[in-house]
């Protein structure tokens, strides 16, 4: 009997021991999936609109559900913030700018996965607007006496606020940088949107914008159409790319380019000028990537 008594216990501490163990390693399970880290994703401030934000979390939802993993959108205060992140590897994945994103590639490898469309088309231009009131109706004849110009970029990292037009500007001669040009003055305003309103309010003679985002503006009644005019638009650039971390899985690229191409909500596709998104690969960025090695900007 007492040999019955103690073997039915030593079972009996066996099977609790496996149980335990068995808890554990759902535990363990369990707690592995929860802490899984977030995906990151960071965003240019195209615009300084604080609306922006409710098309994020539009974003933020659609993208948690295609991935089955939390994801977290920061707009960031400026276009380096981002880069920076996406160098040291703080983010996941970027909304960039075309010249933002060339250098991304240069320095961390970055992959363009999606970009977006403006009427169909996956392309934009740089414009340099004024106001109504100059007569100037053309580049050449605004540049005729430069020393009477102010000018005003958006963000020095801006390809159509500032890349492209300061190539066009520095090739007539009359712009090398914020110091060194022939206007009455340079600047740089920070964002398209507040170069718009500079130009309106007639803080600036002339500045240079992004096309689609200018077009998005008068739009919105955010600016007034009837006090401005275009004098000058670049050839075509290819729209700003998202772009991933280079180690960044197949099946994650595949589940977001599905996510992005499915987005129909208008809040979404307002907060970017667009009317939809198309694939984007590191070749549709080349003409941007030798401007800006003409520029110094990255080496070749």
């Amino acid at each position: 009997m007492k040999k019955w008594i103690l073997t039915g216990s030593i079972l009996l501490l066996a099977f609790f021991l496996s149980a335990c163990g068995n808890g554990s390693t759902e535990n363990e399970s369990s707690t592995t999936s929860g802490n899984e880290e977030p995906f990151t994703i960071g965003v240019i401030p195209a615009q300084t609109e604080g609306e922006m934000q409710t098309a994020m979390d539009k974003l933020q939802t659609i993208l948690s559900e295609e991935l089955d993993r939390e994801v977290e959108i920061e707009v960031y205060p400026d276009y380096n913030g981002v880069v920076e992140s996406m160098n040291y590897d703080q983010i996941d994945m970027a909304y960039l700018g075309p010249l933002t994103y060339v250098i991304a590639e240069a320095n961390s490898n970055a992959q363009a996965i999606i970009t977006q469309l403006v009427d169909g088309e996956p392309f934009y231009h740089s414009y340099i607007i004024t106001h109504k009131d100059n007569p100037a109706t053309s580049l050449d004849e605004l540049l005729e006496n430069p020393g009477e110009v102010q000018f005003a970029f958006g963000d020095p990292n801006s390809t159509s606020g500032s890349l492209i037009p300061s190539i066009e500007l520095q090739d007539r001669g009359v712009y090398e940088s914020e110091q060194e040009n022939q206007f009455e003055t340079a600047r740089f305003t920070g964002s398209h949107d507040a170069t718009a309103l500079s130009v309106q309010n007639k803080q600036v003679d002339a500045g240079a914008i992004d096309s689609a985002i200018y077009n998005q503006l008068l739009e919105s009644g955010k600016i007034d159409g009837a006090q401005l005019k275009i004098v000058w638009e670049s050839e075509p650039l290819f729209q700003y790319p998202w772009a991933v971390l280079e180690s960044t899985d197949d099946e994650t690229v595949t589940k977001l380019r599905e996510a992005f191409l499915a987005i129909e909500d208008p809040e979404i596709l307002d907060a970017f000028g667009a009317t939809g998104f198309t694939e984007a690969t590191n070749a549709d960025y080349e003409s941007i990537k030798q401007a800006a090695i003409k520029q110094g900007i990255i080496e070749e």
